[in-house]
């Protein structure tokens, strides 16, 4: 137990008279689940030492027969939550199993995500991961769907509609700007610092908040802490927002863009003046083992059958498995306006935030250390760089792109995952759970009938 962060969560308890303890945490799928106590004297040393139970199999961690689990805060994470009437002091948790060593539990994203990062420094020679995500997501003023025996359908309202180009739209055309306006502020009082915002290019409301740098597990937390502020912010006015990948119809998708970089000793490792793109070797290497694994990545980085509808050949998608400056047909793109040799850095395009972060990003950086570890030359393996558009027809022929749907993404998963069991850190039985849950996914997406096959065979 830190005492620094114990003395500094019961000052808090104290100076702000908080009243409940929340302790917060995300299922394996990404979705988030919380337990309540009042406080009472001493609690936080009682959940550190003793922690809270629930049940795991409610979670989907494990069976019912052997499904008591332990949730214990992480003090370093206490935020007051904006969003509770009665004064709340909020942590995300750490999972242990109920043994008498209070072992881990091997699904825990946050657990995974920290076992990720200790492997840099031991393969990589480096210290520190950061990433940069770019949120884009859609705000709409009603929203119903269904899907029942006798119906399914979804209905979308939104205000916005615009006839021109929407990208960096300004008032009063952008009438969601004081929306965003609200979300960077409330976003701080998290502890996350807004980089800036923006109109996205989707005519029909699509926004986009782009978020600082910090560490892999910080990131991973400021993405849940992100969804969850802005959902219930956007829930208090009545509004309805969504992160899905593609919520409609040719309309632009939302990603998550994510930019990273590697510190060691606080200089980044991944400048190189003179290289292309001012990338170090040990950065193209890098490179190298996130495009080859790129396929299986995209399992955890692209997780739902609604992902791969945004991610469509011939339009500004990253679907390309290539890298290139300035170039967003490629997954990978280095920013040529980028001028910082400490902020020299690649974004990786294709994620969306469909993903549990802490998996989504513990990959990325496995496949990266694989990489660097085995030397991957992504101009021998033929990824590029391209500056081009790669979607030329003179070119199609000699790019490798991601998977098509889920199903071919959890395919390449199952045929490539050695990389992410370096350090045992996605262990068999981790994969194993996946991959059932999301075939389960695509098999009731593909028992359901559509609504458009109604226009297609009904009076056939």
């Amino acid at each position: 137990m830190n005492a620094t962060h114990l003395k500094a969560s019961n000052q808090l308890i104290k100076q702000h008279k908080i009243e409940m303890i929340d302790l917060k945490c995300i299922d394996l799928t990404g979705y988030l689940h919380h337990i309540s106590l009042p406080v009472v004297p001493g609690i936080l040393e009682r959940l550190v030492a003793e922690g809270v139970g629930f049940d795991g199999s409610s979670y989907g961690f494990r069976k019912v027969e052997n499904s008591d689990m332990i949730l214990v805060p992480d003090l370093s994470t206490a935020v007051i939550d904006p969003f509770r009437e009665t004064r709340t002091l909020s942590f995300y948790a750490h999972i242990y199993l109920t043994d008498e060593h209070r072992t881990p539990f091997s699904q825990d994203g946050r657990y995974i995500a920290r076992q990720a990062q200790s492997l840099l420094k031991e393969h990589v020679g480096a210290d520190t991961s950061w990433w940069g995500p770019e949120f884009e997501f859609y705000i709409f003023s009603n929203v119903a769907f269904d899907t029942r025996t006798s119906s399914s359908y979804y209905k979308i309202e939104h205000v916005e509609e615009f006839f021109r180009n929407a990208y960096h739209a300004a008032n009063p055309f952008d009438i969601y700007d004081d929306f965003r306006d609200e979300a960077c502020k409330l976003l701080k009082r998290f502890n996350i610092d807004v980089k800036y915002h923006h109109h996205e290019v989707g005519e029909r409301a699509q926004q986009e908040i782009e978020t600082y740098f910090t560490d892999l597990l910080t990131t991973a937390d400021h993405i849940v802490t992100t969804k969850y502020a802005l959902f219930n912010l956007a829930r208090s006015k009545n509004l309805f927002i969504t992160f899905m990948p593609k919520p409609m119809y040719h309309q632009p998708g939302n990603g998550m863009h994510l930019h990273l970089y590697l510190t060691k000793n606080g200089k980044n490792v991944f400048y190189k003046k003179g290289e292309y793109g001012n990338m170090s070797k040990l950065a193209q290497h890098f490179i190298g083992g996130v495009l080859k694994h790129g396929a299986a990545i995209s399992a955890f980085s692209n997780p739902s059958t609604n992902s791969y509808k945004r991610l469509v050949p011939g339009f500004e998608a990253p679907v390309a498995l290539t890298y290139g400056q300035a170039n967003r047909s490629s997954a990978i793109r280095i920013p040529k306006y980028v001028n910082n040799p400490d902020e020299a850095r690649f974004e990786f395009r294709p994620p969306d935030a469909t993903a549990n972060p802490y998996l989504c990003l513990s990959a990325i950086l496995l496949a990266g250390i694989d990489g660097v570890v085995n030397r991957i030359d992504p101009v021998a393996e033929g990824f590029g760089p391209f500056d081009r558009n790669v979607h030329d027809e003179s070119m199609k022929n000699n790019i490798h792109f991601l998977p098509r749907n889920l199903e071919e993404a959890l395919d390449a998963l199952t045929a490539d995952n050695e990389f992410l069991r370096r350090g045992r850190i996605f262990t068999d039985e981790l994969i194993e759970q996946w991959i059932t849950i999301k075939k389960r996914e695509i098999s009731s997406i593909m028992t359901m009938p559509h609504p458009y096959e109604y226009k297609l065979y009904f009076n056939l």
